[in-house]
């Protein structure tokens, strides 16, 4: 399964996470969930690097680094892997 590139035309943000680090990033994060029904993420690295993980294609890692972005259909399982300092947010849009 492939990874859209950009969002979906006609999208509008709905909210965007504080900024989180290595340090305060929730557990949740580092194990397999899902951004909901209709709802499309963003995940913006701000500083460092962290890898992405899509739980239905695991050999598809994605390593996001500075001034990078992801977009995360809605569904999809996944989960981050944090290994060195780093800041980032997740933005959600509907």
């Amino acid at each position: 399964m492939t990874n859209p590139r950009q969002l979906p035309p006609g999208v509008e943000l709905i909210r965007t996470t504080p900024t989180f680090t290595e340090a305060d990033v929730p557990a949740g994060l580092l194990k397999a969930h899902r951004v909901a029904e209709g709802v499309w993420g963003r995940l913006a690295v701000n500083t460092g690097a962290l890898t992405f993980v899509f739980e239905d294609a695991p050999d598809t890692q994605a390593l996001v680094g500075a001034g990078e972005h992801l977009i995360i259909p809605p569904n999809r399982p996944h989960h981050l892997e944090i290994d060195g300092a780093v800041e980032f947010v997740v933005e959600f849009f509907r």
